[in-house]
């Protein structure tokens, strides 16, 4: 009865992709295997001191950093982002994290990683959103990692402005002081993962991570998002 309720839904109400727009068949989950095949995977993790990482060096010591597929504003897979931040689609980031992530579970990017953390929204923003997308992202890589999640420990102590139409110097200035570490003693001697949506200057990132170094000790971090920027 179920199977059948769902035929019925899929034709008066059809689940889309969301990248291209067709309609999705029973086996096909939030994006069509065409757009999954195409979907433009960075596969920095294979690459020695890759982008990512260069946007850190000089600011905080990163163990290791990638992404997991390259967006720009006019690339259709930009609408994954927009749907995870503004249409009220959390699962999509769930979902396309631990489909990504499975090549750097075998290339053992997470090898020896203690703990996943998320970069924290600020309670009026997650309020507002009604979800933290960046928790979503880190359910999608712990379902394939099997890295616990921790939440009480950074803290969005300031509300930010989106970064979105936001030059590096401004990106930068939004970003500063805006982290806060509670319950140190958990992540004292850890190897931290933190997790975001997208990254572009790495500002935010960086933020959150000299946070944590000066208030934990002999921690360790990464760092991976589920975009990073191509513009």
């Amino acid at each position: 009865m179920n199977t059948l309720i769902n035929y019925v839904l899929d034709f008066v109400f059809p689940r889309r992709c969301c990248v291209c727009g067709v309609a999705l068949n029973r086996s096909e989950n939030h994006i069509c295997i065409s757009c999954a095949i195409d979907i433009p995977v960075t596969n920095l993790h294979r690459v020695p001191f890759n982008r990512v990482e260069q946007l850190f060096a000089g600011h905080v010591r990163m163990e290791r950093a990638s992404a997991l597929f390259y967006y720009h504003k006019q690339s259709p897979y930009s609408s994954i982002l927009h749907d995870l931040k503004y249409r009220n689609t959390p699962q999509l980031g769930e979902f396309i994290a631990k489909k990504l992530s499975v090549r750097l579970q075998l290339d053992g990017f997470f090898h020896d990683i203690d703990y996943i953390i998320p970069i924290p929204l600020h309670y009026t923003k997650e309020s507002e959103r009604g979800y933290n997308q960046s928790l979503y992202i880190s359910k999608g890589i712990s379902d394939t990692s099997g890295i616990p999640i921790i939440r009480n420990t950074l803290i969005a102590k300031e509300a930010h402005d989106t970064q979105t139409h936001k030059h590096r110097n401004e990106r930068w200035q939004n970003t500063r002081d805006i982290f806060d570490v509670k319950h140190s003693e958990q992540i004292n001697g850890k190897h931290i993962l933190l997790v975001d949506d997208v990254i572009t200057t790495g500002a935010t990132m960086i933020s959150a991570a000299k946070t944590i170094t000066e208030s934990a000790t002999d921690v360790k971090i990464s760092a991976l998002s589920l975009a990073l920027a191509n513009d």
